[in-house]
């Protein structure tokens, strides 16, 4: 019994030596995963991370860069005020506390920094997705409801740095949701079309671009007088908010409807 009873402690004790480095191998390999739309989030498989907001502007900037950038412009970007010497030694500090064990965030090489390419950024994601519908290559499996430009970039916060990135993508999202509108359109998916063509509305009101793709969504699916009323409502718009007639564009769309 006194045998037994050796042999299944022995047994009990590799399990115990073998499971931390199984432990350590899952939290390796779990995805990191980076959430700039509608306020940062990090996350390392499906749990979230708590750092720093040093650490969080420091994943932020790396994540807009499409190469690796030199740390001096790294700590000249963030710490913009800052002499050099504090500037530098606050980009040390930020570097440090990112660098947890098992949690791969930031790679660097030399003088240069980059995001660890294992960490996936939903923005990354978001823009490939709108490039594809704006070049036409998404192909006939597109859908609103799968469609993930719908968030505001990091919205609370305030950086110099961020509003040009922030405009930026602003402007991508805008013209992806004007594509995939028509795109629905074409496909005689008006329901869908329609709610596109508002929420690219929704994101910038005066812009007659959006406007004028859910205009074409109501004349494809036959409801002119949906047309009518909503070139009505953007020409009342337009000239109570800037002074401005509706374009030649625009006109032509609804110029048989305004003779009737």
């Amino acid at each position: 019994m006194g045998e037994r009873l050796g042999l299944r402690q022995t047994e009990v004790s590799r399990r115990d030596t073998r499971a931390p480095g199984r432990r350590r191998v899952a939290a390796e390999a779990a995805p990191v995963d980076l959430r700039l739309m509608n306020g940062f989030e990090l996350r390392r498989g499906g749990a979230p991370i708590s750092f720093p907001m040093s650490v969080q502007r420091l994943l932020a900037f790396l994540a807009f860069q499409e190469r690796a950038v030199q740390r001096v412009y790294v700590a000249g970007k963030l710490w913009l005020d800052a002499p050099e010497e504090r500037a530098f030694a606050s980009l040390r500090s930020a570097l440090w506390r990112a660098n947890q064990p098992g949690v791969p965030l930031v790679v660097a090489l030399n003088s240069q920094l980059a995001l660890d390419p294992g960490v996936r950024v939903d923005l990354r994601d978001a823009s490939k997705q709108a490039y594809q519908l704006i070049d036409g290559s998404a192909g006939d499996d597109v859908s609103f409801a799968g469609f993930t430009l719908t968030g505001e970039l990091l919205p609370d916060w305030y950086d110099d740095w961020l509003l040009i990135e922030r405009e930026k993508y602003r402007q991508l999202r805008l013209h992806a949701l004007e594509a995939l509108a028509v795109r629905l359109t074409s496909l005689a998916r008006y329901g869908e079309a329609a709610e596109t063509a508002l929420t690219a509305i929704a994101g910038e009101p005066l812009r007659e671009s959006a406007h004028r793709v859910l205009i074409r969504v109501y004349l494809a699916e036959g409801n002119p007088s949906e047309a009518l009323r909503h070139y009505a409502l953007f020409r009342d718009l337009l000239l109570a908010e800037i002074g401005l007639a509706p374009s030649e564009q625009l006109e032509a769309l609804v110029e048989g409807l305004t003779r009737r």
